[in-house]
């Protein structure tokens, strides 16, 4: 079983270096005005990016499985924030949109694909049995071809 692991170290006030292993970029995170300076994305940006992340790396995997290009794949995910029922600030939702970069009819596999791929995203899953996730899918048409 992997333990993936980050260490996150304050660098003042409430920006903090995302620390990811030897070789890799350290990521500065921060809150946003009024609270901190913004120099950074904030704990929500990094929990929509971690979501659209795995459901793109999913659906190219799973595509590149039944040796279809998606062409250039990008992701635009929308974190719907507002209070609960104790006035408490939480991430109530999160939209996604996936947007390939072919038109559908050029995927012979785009059907099998988009019954499968959800179900491999370990984040966006694991994230799911807490916060409600849409998806939608589109061609570079602009069609909705899942959603």
């Amino acid at each position: 079983m992997e333990h993936p692991q980050v260490t996150l170290t304050q660098r003042q006030g409430y920006q903090f270096e995302h620390h990811y292993g030897a070789g890799l970029p350290v990521l500065l995170a921060d809150e946003p005005a009024p609270l901190s300076a913004g120099v950074g994305p904030d704990p929500v940006q990094l929990l929509a990016s971690a979501v659209g992340n795995c459901l793109s790396a999913s659906l190219l995997f799973a595509c590149q499985k039944y040796k279809d290009d998606p062409g250039a794949l990008r992701a635009e995910v929308k974190a719907d924030v507002g209070r609960n029922e104790r006035n408490r600030m939480r991430v109530l939702g999160l939209a996604v949109d996936l947007h390939l970069g072919k038109p559908a009819a050029e995927l012979g596999h785009l059907q099998r694909v988009l019954d499968t791929f959800e179900d491999f995203c370990t984040v966006t899953q694991s994230v799911a049995g807490a916060i409600p996730v849409t998806l939608r899918v589109l061609d570079s048409t602009g069609a909705v071809v899942k959603g």
